[in-house]
């Protein structure tokens, strides 16, 4: 077996006013290998599971004649982690904005790609960038990646990864992605905040 290596989050600490792990006090964990047993990897398949409860769901499904413009013409663009409940940490309903995930919740060129078709066709008026706390991308060993997919495919993807070591710094960036782009509108608003995985609290950056 080939192991990859990528850096784990130490638990988190203070730097400079935020909530932050420094690179330096990570841990090296294998790619591959055997999480703790909090940890461990779900079953091979939830698939009956969820299509169960996409039955049970459907018996009292209410809501087909949503339209397809969201309510609040808002898109909001965040990282994919499980323990973020977007619905919730905003207090939207289903039908009010476009979500659009990935890891880290960066704006790269799907992304705009998305928010292309959430503007100019489904009008929507405003953006909201969300990142947040103890991220799996914080950190993250990209050449170690790299290589370990190398051996395992004999190919590295065009992209990157877009791990960072400053929250705040990559938030900004993702911003001014969208500032410069020439597919979005300049009058259109979009803000960033850092969603705290640990309090549930959101703070705004500029």
């Amino acid at each position: 077996m080939i192991w990859g290596w990528v850096r784990c989050m130490a638990l988190p600490v203070y730097v400079a006013g935020s909530l932050e792990t420094p690179c330096e006090a990570a841990t090296i964990c294998p790619v591959g290998g055997t999480l703790p047993p909090s940890h461990e990897a779900a079953p091979v398949s939830s698939r009956d599971d969820l299509l169960q409860h996409n039955l049970e769901y459907a018996r009292t499904f209410d809501q087909g004649g949503l339209p397809t413009e969201p309510a609040r013409r808002l898109a909001v663009v965040a990282c994919m982690d499980s323990r973020i409940d977007l619905f919730a940490v905003l207090g939207l309903h289903n039908g009010e904005a476009h979500i659009i995930r990935n890891a880290g919740g960066v704006v790269t060129d799907d992304v705009i790609r998305s928010l292309i078709i959430s503007q100019r066709l489904l009008n929507t008026t405003e953006i909201l960038v969300l990142q947040h706390t103890r991220c799996g991308l914080y950190c993250m060993d990209e050449s170690s990646l790299r290589r370990r997919l190398l051996s395992d495919t004999g190919l590295t993807p065009h992209f990157a990864f877009e791990s960072f070591d400053n929250l705040e710094g990559n938030l900004r960036q993702s911003l001014a992605r969208l500032r410069a782009s020439p597919f979005i509108a300049k009058d259109m608003p979009a803000s960033g905040v850092i969603y705290d995985v640990d309090t549930g609290r959101l703070r705004e950056v500029s």
